[in-house]
């Protein structure tokens, strides 16, 4: 169970209501009129992101939504994610094996973070709880965190992010609580860094290159954003990589494991990433075992690595410093380092059942 709030429990935790939420709606704004010098705006309303029943988030024109293949967790919130580019602009593929985009200046990445006070009804009442932007201008990316009220009618612009009681129903009926930390501006970068330099994170062609629900019907994300004029010299879906959903039990499980890993841990486990000192490298394309982990040993893990010695240890999941540091929620040993308070249960048993099916005579 994820209750925490200074050990409360959940029945002495004040709980938010969805009767606070006030009926609003926001009217439809042309985005091409938008003050790019003026940014960040201080309210989330003053972009034109979304139209009609604020807590609907449904996107203005030529806002479209976007969602990588397997997800980043955090805290088991749900998001929505959209996109948009001025008119007449367009991204373009880069010829490498994950398909790294460039973005024209003036596109906005629009992440919304929110809880169904019932995962067993995911379209019922819920609470937004932040809404994160990433603005491309000058060539450089910038993060803007955006923090919702309890009315539910705005999000004003919170450079020094913020804590919030979160509570909701899970699927096997049970209350959580948890304390949801938004992050502040300054720690953006720390996972979304290559080289020093801010860069978005599951906008690569193998995190879209697979079929999602338009208003419009289903279509493949990259050839709906060719569609759209979004995509620059695009050939073909099958001409670019592509990353399974790590949910997918029809999908080979190491492969699963490596999506997992790369979303949730390669944007600094990587060469060009803050983590790329540890030697452990954890992309969806990385094929060499010890860079994975296998038999390696930490390079200045501490506590961290807890009482073990290897990463990973081939059929020994519950002996692997991977795992430890990914049940753990200890400060300073927990990975990753922000972005959660609880436990993955379901990503946890994922990597451990990878491992434990590790042959280890396969890597002697």
């Amino acid at each position: 169970m994820a209750l925490s709030c200074s050990q409360k429990t959940s029945e002495e935790i004040e709980r938010w209501e969805p009767s606070a939420i006030v009926v609003a709606e926001w009217p439809e704004k042309s985005m091409d009129q938008i003050d790019f010098a003026n940014i960040p705006f201080k309210n989330l309303s003053d972009y034109g992101f979304f139209k009609g029943e604020v807590t609907a988030l449904a996107p203005s024109a030529r806002v479209l939504p976007y969602a990588p293949a397997s997800s980043l967790f955090t805290d088991y919130a749900y998001k929505s994610r959209f996109i948009w580019m001025p008119e007449g602009e367009s991204a373009t593929i880069n010829p490498d094996e994950e398909g790294t985009l460039d973005f024209p200046d003036q596109t906005i990445l629009i992440k919304n973070f929110y809880y169904p006070l019932d995962f067993a009804q995911p379209e019922g009442p819920k609470r937004i709880i932040e809404t994160r932007l990433m603005v491309k201008q000058n060539g450089t990316w910038e993060a803007y965190p955006y923090i919702w009220n309890d009315e539910q009618s705005d999000a004003a612009y919170k450079v020094v992010g913020a804590e919030k009681t979160v509570h909701w129903k899970d699927a096997a009926g049970e209350t959580q609580v948890i304390n949801y930390l938004v992050p502040n501006k300054n720690q953006c970068k720390s996972c979304h860094n290559a080289n020093e330099v801010m860069v978005p994170i599951g906008v690569k062609a193998k995190h879209l290159n697979h079929t999602i629900d338009f208003s419009e019907g289903a279509s493949n994300q990259l050839v709906k954003w060719a569609s759209e004029g979004m995509l620059n010299g695009f050939d073909h879906p099958e001409a670019y990589p592509k990353m399974v959903d790590y949910f997918d039990s029809k999908e080979p499980l190491e492969l699963r494991a490596k999506a997992y890993l790369d979303i949730n841990c390669a944007h600094c486990h990587r060469a060009e990433g803050p983590a790329s000192t540890s030697g452990l490298f954890l992309t969806y394309e990385e094929k060499d075992p010890l860079k994975l982990g296998v038999f390696k040993t930490p390079v200045a893990a501490g506590f961290g690595a807890g009482s073990f010695k290897y990463a990973i240890l081939p059929g020994k999941a519950d002996e692997s410093i991977l795992t430890y540091r990914m049940e753990t929620n200890i400060v300073g040993a927990a990975m990753p380092e922000i972005g959660r308070v609880t436990t993955h249960r379901e990503g946890l048993d994922l990597i451990k059942t990878w491992i434990n099916g590790m042959n280890v005579k396969a890597y002697n």
